[in-house]
């Protein structure tokens, strides 16, 4: 019977990468299983009743909620979402201030995606003058994401920015909002609002997980092809360095 025998550098390798790579795979199943469950609570809150804007604040989950305002933008403090792309092309999402007639409640909506093909120029937005009424939902970002804060002191609006927190802008506006970011329903007021409610579905996770746990497999049945055939390699180089027979020796000294 083969003897099972691995070398000491195959065996270091096997230590350090298998429970990387199943760790990997576990954890890609951890984060689909965190998609399925997000995509059924927005399912479930987005077929629930609209509610009104001065009920968010004591609301207990937010998230998803749809809420119907009436009110007006503040056009001289817009956002503008950078990184953003529909089907190939470069554009941004328009974010403003909207103050909540009802609830006298301060809001940052997203008022949806336009194009920005020319970074030379502006891009070109408008923004209702008077009273409007809108539909949009809660938005609540599923992790933190790395973020260059809007210097909103500065004189220079509209503001390109990667990220926002609207519970650190208001106080930078000296105003009280809502800690959250509302998006637009399509309307009168809203650009392109097709947002994935998941950059990444579940299907995507579990597929990432199937590649890292085949891997690891991969990486088990290597060791054990190389730890059998170690041992008859090792007797093979043995063979090859054994000196000649005394008949060759005095063939070489003759």
């Amino acid at each position: 019977m083969k003897r099972f025998r691995p070398s000491i550098a195959s065996t270091l390798v096997v230590l350090i990468l298998l429970p990387l790579l199943v760790s990997l795979g576990f954890w890609q199943l951890g984060r689909g299983e965190e998609k399925r469950q997000m995509l059924i609570h927005y399912t479930e809150n987005q077929s629930a009743p609209p509610m009104s804007a001065e009920l968010l604040p004591t609301t207990a989950d937010p998230a998803y909620r749809r809420v119907q305002l009436r009110g007006s933008f503040d056009a001289a403090h817009s956002l503008l979402l950078d990184n953003s792309t529909r089907e190939g092309k470069a554009g941004v999402e328009l974010i403003q201030p909207f103050h909540d007639q009802s609830s006298g409640l301060w809001l940052m909506v997203n008022r949806g995606w336009l194009p920005w093909p020319d970074r030379r120029t502006p891009p070109v937005f408008d923004t209702p003058g008077q009273p409007v009424n809108l539909d949009a939902w809660v938005y609540i970002s599923p992790g933190a994401t790395f973020q260059l804060h809007p210097d909103t002191q500065s004189a220079r609006w509209p503001k390109l920015v990667t990220a926002i927190d609207p519970a650190k802008i208001w106080p930078e506006l000296n105003r009280e909002g809502f800690a959250h970011e509302l998006r637009l329903e399509a309307g009168p007021a809203a650009y392109r609002t097709d947002w994935p409610v998941v950059a990444m579905g579940p299907e995507k996770h579990l597929g990432y997980a199937v590649q890292w746990f085949a891997m690891a497999t991969a990486l088990v049945g290597l060791y054990l092809y190389l730890g059998f055939n170690h041992v008859r390699n090792v007797r093979n180089t043995k063979k090859q360095e054994k000196p000649h027979g005394n008949g060759d020796e005095s063939s070489q000294h003759i």
